[in-house]
This record gives structure tokens, sequence and C-alpha cells, in this order.
């Protein structure tokens, strides 16, 4: 054998135990963040609306892990074609795949790379969920994930991250999500919302969270998955960037929970858990692009930044006059946005690639490329989602009727509710004394006690 051959076959990458391992463990904690998301939306609404929220985010790991078996791995990561989707017959229904065979340019196996970016692809449709809390039909949301996983996620992952992808081949850095996840997701929630309509009353009646510690720890799960998120999507860990991006991560989302509770003291004269939660999210998704590129301080301009115009955006929607029920324009593509564009001026040339920002002497090259990423992605989901929605308003209906709003989405979807009442405490009966001999022992009156329970 050539000496030549000899030395490309020992140069090979090996399968790594300490990486593979490493990967499937991110793999379940990013898993985990949509479970959190559940929670964390399902704090936010009606006590009426929690169990229809839960399940429109749990019902993205059936759907999205089916289609991705059949075609979406395929789509988002095969061969690509004309720069826009790729396709390749051996990963349509991942049975084409060798139980050794590494993705390129890993040392992870295809398997373990699949499964990580299944759960990304779970992620993403779930975070739409929040703008249409209190009022879309289960059917249709169910339906609406399969269209738009297969004609908006699917090819966006492919331009963003997949070989020969328009928008990785031009440069744009997403370390794990900025414009493939949330850009995306919140362009897609705009879109929706625009389509479908306001919730019933909205204006008379005020919509408050009805389980503010649901909320926290749907974010603390959200937080501590998101390590997975970040830090995973180096898939590996033998050069130390995954350590900086798990770094980045927190730090970023540390300064924007100080960003959106200081925004909210000036504007509002209170600091509340429900800015402090939204705040962690808000620092969370602006990393998630730019963490592999940016040093620690940068992360912690990147979190103050996101925080506090987060904190500012969710108020456009009063302005605007769309019913983005819990924020996920404001917080997802706002941040994202941010996230991304700040990769331009923050990136330091010395993390994930040689690319720098504004800052560091990079000129505006960088910034350009993001920009073009940004509002590509933009433009593409938020068409393309509100034609979907129009289709499935057109035809099935998106909407729950008015009487099933008002009353509650999940009797009405679900036969189920969140929170039963009807048997908390049923009432005591008093201590009497032993009744005379042929008496008849009082009857004692028992207390309803859905008279005193909270009327959500």
């Amino acid at each position: 054998m050539p000496p030549g051959i000899t030395m490309l076959a020992a140069d090979a990458p090996q399968l790594s135990a300490a990486n593979t391992g490493f990967m499937l463990i991110c793999s379940a904690l990013v898993m985990l963040m949509t479970p959190g998301l559940a929670f964390f939306y399902g704090g936010m609404v009606r006590a009426t609306s929690t169990l229809n929220m839960l399940m429109m985010s749990f019902v993205s790991l059936g759907i999205v892990t089916v289609l991705w078996v059949l075609y979406g791995f395929s789509l988002a990561f095969g061969t690509d074609n004309g720069s826009v989707i790729g396709w390749s017959p051996g990963f349509a229904g991942l049975s084409g795949i060798g139980v050794t065979e590494l993705w390129d340019g890993t040392t992870i196996p295809v398997h373990v790379f699949a499964v990580f970016q299944l759960m990304f692809a779970v992620l993403t449709p779930a975070l739409i969920s929040g703008a249409l809390a209190d009022r879309v039909k289960f059917t249709s949301w169910a339906l609406f994930i399969t269209l738009w996983v297969t004609a908006v996620y699917f090819p966006v992952a492919h331009w963003v991250w997949g070989a020969g992808g328009w928008l990785f081949e031009l440069g744009v850095i997403d370390f794990a999500g900025g414009t493939a996840v949330h850009i995306n997701a919140g362009a897609a929630a705009l879109g929706v919302v625009l389509v479908i309509g306001r919730r019933v009353g909205l204006r008379k009646d005020p919509v408050r969270p009805h389980s503010l510690p649901l909320v926290m720890l749907g974010a603390a799960l959200l937080w501590f998955g998101w390590f997975g998120f970040n830090a995973g999507s180096w898939l590996g860990n033998d050069d130390g960037v995954g350590a900086v991006m798990f770094l980045n991560t927190q730090v970023a989302t540390g300064a924007a929970v100080l960003g959106w509770l200081a925004y909210e003291k000036v504007r509002h004269g209170s600091f509340t858990t429900l800015g402090a939660a939204s705040g962690a999210v808000a620092g969370l998704v602006a990393i998630t692009p730019a963490g592999g590129s940016v040093s620690p301080l940068g992360a912690i301009a990147v979190g103050v930044v996101a925080g506090v115009l987060c904190a500012m955006a969710v108020g456009l929607k009063y302005r605007f006059g769309y019913d983005d029920s819990l924020d996920v324009v404001g917080v997802h593509l706002v941040g994202g946005v941010i996230g991304s564009l700040l990769v331009g001026l923050f990136a330091t040339g010395g993390v994930q690639s040689d690319a720098k920002g504004l800052f560091y002497g990079g000129g505006l090259d960088q910034l350009g490329k993001q920009a073009v990423g940004v509002f590509a992605v933009l433009a593409y989901s938020l068409v393309v989602s509100g034609l979907l929605a129009l289709l499935l308003d057109r035809t099935i209906g998106m909407r729950v009727s008015e009487d099933e709003e008002v009353s509650g989405i999940d009797q009405a979807e679900h036969a189920e509710t969140a929170y039963d009442f009807s048997g908390a405490g049923g009432g005591t009966v008093p201590r009497a004394t032993a009744p005379a001999p042929g008496a008849t022992a009082p009857t004692s009156k028992k207390v309803d006690a859905r008279s005193s329970s909270p009327q959500w």
C-alpha cells in the first residue's frame, strides 16, 4: 500500500467514546428544553388553557421525531441541491447509516449527530406555540407543525448549517440557532398571529399568568437544557470552543436578567419574577448565535443589550395591534436578531473562527453577512408561515369557537382541566357528643370547597 494512503488512513478521524457520550448527554439536555418550554408557557396562560399549552409543545416531540426520521434529516443535512435543500437517499428513514459511520469532520457517529439535531427540530415549532395561546384548534396546530417543519425548518436548517447551504457558504455565523431556530420561530409566530387575529375580549379582560412558580420552573429547565443546546453545537469537546460557549451561555444569561430587571424597574417601578424569567430566556436566545465568537466580556454586552431591548420590544404588540400572547416575537425574534447582528460587532476572531467583528478590526464585512442571514430567514419564515396558516384557516379552520375560547380551551380540546378543585377540602364534620338512646345523630352541613376556590 502506498505510504500516502497509509498516512491518510492513520490520520482519519476515529470514533471518540468521550465525544459520543458528551453529545448524547447534550441531546438529552436539548430534549428537556421542550418540556421546560411547555411549563414556561403553561404558567403564563389562564388556568383553563394550561393543558393545551403543555400539549402544543409535547405533540411536537411526536410529530417532528417521526418526520425527521422519514425525510427531515435528509432534507436538512443530505447532499446539497442548489444550495437550498439537501437530499441523501441513505438518510431517508435513517436506514442506510452504519453503526460506527462518523459524521463528516467529527469523531461522533452519524446517528448521534442526527438525534442531536432532531431535538433542535422538535423545539423550534414548539417555540411558535406561545404566540397562539388560548385560541387554536389542536388538530390545526398539529397539521401546522407538519407543514411548517417540512416547508420552513428543514430548508432553513440546510441554508444555515448544511454543507453547501447558501448561508453556510456565505459565511454567516450561527453557532447554535439564532437564525435557524429563534428568528425562524419568531417570524413564523408573527406570520400566524397576523392571520388568526387576537384573542376574544383581550382589551377588556387582561390575561395574567396563572402560575408564576410554573413559569420560573420552566425558565430554570430551559436555562439548564440550554447548556447542551449551545455547548453541544460544536459537536465535540476536544479544543475548548464548547467550553467557551458553555461559559458565555451562563454569562450572557445572567447579564440579560439584570438588564431586563433594570429596565423594568425604571419603566414600571418594580422587579418581577416574570421579568427575571423572560430576561433569562432573552439572554439565552441572544447568545445562541454569538457565544462561539465573543469573549466573556462580549457575552456580558450581548446579554445586557438583549435584556433591555427585548423588554422594550414586548410592548410593540400593543403599539401595532397584533396579539403575540406570550411574547415570542419580542423575545425570540428580537433576541435572535440582536444576537446574530452583534456577532458582526463583537466577534474576536479567536474562538469559533478567525472572522472578526467591527470592534475587533474586522470592518463591516461580517456584520453585512449576518444581516443577510437575519433578514433572509425572517422574510422567508414570515411569508411562508403566514401562507400556511391562511391555508389551514380557509380549509379546516385554525381557531376554536368564541364560546370555547371564553369558557376554556382545555375542556373543549382535551376534555380535561389542569386543576380540579371539586374535591379539595370536602369540609369537616363537627365533633358531637354521643346521641341519646333512640335519638338521631345530627347531620352536619358540608362546606362546598368550590365556593372558596380561586376563580382563574
